[in-house]
């Protein structure tokens, strides 16, 4: 049995991330095409992040600007921050679960297509 669980957990609440942040998970996307996306915006104020996403003609823009949307709302809401502070601090992709699909082939054999996923997280900050 842990020891002093409720203590540890109550620390572990106070030293959460204060900054703010958003997650979305299982994006029916690859992650090296989200990276592709997530690099233009990384260090950017959330005004001018949230242009180029709106004019990047990419699939990947279009999750990762409801994402970005998604963190500056839980920063005015929950955390009373000024929008006008805000910048991307940090935003990455991880591969997230793979699908396997398979596709007929000739002469009665299979081949696998893998439909990849990702998660994406932003995490913002507000400038000194």
């Amino acid at each position: 049995m842990a020891l002093r669980s409720k203590e540890k957990a109550a620390i572990r609440r106070e030293n959460a991330e204060k900054r703010p942040h958003a997650t979305a998970k299982y994006i029916r996307i690859s992650s090296r095409k989200v990276k592709i996306v997530i690099d233009l915006i990384r260090g950017k104020s959330v005004d001018e992040a949230e242009a180029i996403l709106m004019y990047t003609p990419k699939a990947a823009s279009e999750p990762t600007l409801k994402l970005l949307r998604s963190a500056i709302a839980n920063a005015e809401n929950n955390l009373d921050m000024d929008r006008e502070t805000l910048y991307v601090a940090e935003v990455f992709a991880n591969q997230g679960p793979t699908l396997r699909r398979y596709r007929p082939r000739s002469r009665g054999s299979a081949s696998r297509i893998r439909k990849r996923t990702s998660h994406i997280t932003i995490i913002l900050d507000e400038k000194k």
